[in-house]
């Protein structure tokens, strides 16, 4: 780099250490910031600090982007300014973001067959290829079925799965905290106890190849794995038996839809079970997990005869 770039290098640094300490730091936000520093090193190579000029051109919306990916690359610059300006070091202003078009994606609903098809697909890893080392092999056939096992029967998040810390996960308890997530909150999630006891299996197997490990599931380097490893993996072993489309955000999405759907000849209670619901899958408002509502068959009817229970009258 050249010196003149340097007056946003401490800067980064400082911003990087307080969301790494605060768990809101990820590699996304890491990419970005690094490409606008090069942006401002490039584009303004005399200029001695930040300036409203290099944050409007960098974040201008391009021609081939839609809303959804814009806000996510404006994103961590808009973090970062708050930060400085929270801290009076620059009086630059926020760029603002477009609102996000309307997911338009129908999740899919999995057959009975389907997921027994994609977990067998799981279960048979290819034999060992001389094109890999054996540990990177070792760990995939050991990690592929337990991963996807895990999202399917607790909901969690494809993030918050990838960076669980041996620490997280209490398999005497069945109970996983949820520190490094899409937000900031933590939460808690049961482990299913056929989930438990598999989960306790992987981690002695695990424990052999990296002793004293600090993730739950290593990557090869006992580093966490990444979004693109997962959803690579998810993709190659959902079409080996399975032909119609489906993401790996669709098994999120079944858990929640299973367990609203088990609710529908409940009337007292529902809401409490929503509830419990919303905080096992780390949404901060039961509004979020509402979004489920109008995918689960008969929940409409319930909810009309059971509205005094559902939503219960105010008390002033």
């Amino acid at each position: 780099m050249h010196d003149s770039a340097y007056f946003l290098m401490p800067l980064i640094q400082d911003f990087t250490l307080f969301r790494t300490v605060s768990n809101r730091w990820n590699d996304h936000d890491d990419a970005i910031l690094r490409l606008f520093g090069a942006y401002c090193q490039e584009q303004f190579p005399a200029a001695a600090g930040l300036t409203q000029e290099m944050v409007d051109r960098w974040c201008s919306k391009r021609e081939t982007e839609m809303n959804k990916t814009y806000g996510r690359r404006i994103h961590p610059v808009k973090c970062f300014i708050r930060y400085l300006r929270e801290r009076t070091k620059t009086d630059v202003l926020e760029p603002v973001s477009s609102k996000w078009e309307k997911n338009t994606n129908i999740p899919h609903a999995f057959t009975e067959t389907e997921l027994q098809n994609f977990f067998r697909a799981c279960d048979e890893i290819p034999k060992y290829s001389r094109y890999h080392s054996v540990k990177t092999w070792q760990v995939r056939r050991l990690t592929v079925p337990i991963i996807f096992r895990l999202l399917y029967s607790s909901g969690i998040r494809g993030c918050e799965a990838r960076k669980l810390r041996v620490k997280d996960v209490d398999l005497k308890n069945g109970v996983i905290s949820i520190c490094l997530s899409k937000g900031i909150n933590q939460h808690y999630t049961a482990l299913h106890d056929s989930m438990r006891r598999l989960m306790q299996k992987y981690d002695a197997a695990m424990d052999n190849l990296y002793p004293g490990r600090a993730c739950f599931f290593p990557a090869p380097g006992n580093t966490f794995f990444t979004k693109a490893w997962l959803l690579d993996n998810f993709r190659t072993f959902w079409y080996k038996y399975n032909t119609s489309r489906a993401v790996i955000y669709d098994l999120r999405h079944n858990y929640a839809t299973e367990n609203i759907n088990s609710w529908t000849c409940e009337g007292f209670g529902f809401h409490d079970k929503l509830v419990n619901l919303s905080k096992s899958m780390g949404h901060c408002q039961v509004e979020s997990t509402s979004y489920y509502y109008h995918l689960v068959p008969g929940l409409a009817d319930v909810m009309e005869r059971h509205s005094d229970d559902i939503i219960p009258e105010v008390k002033y």
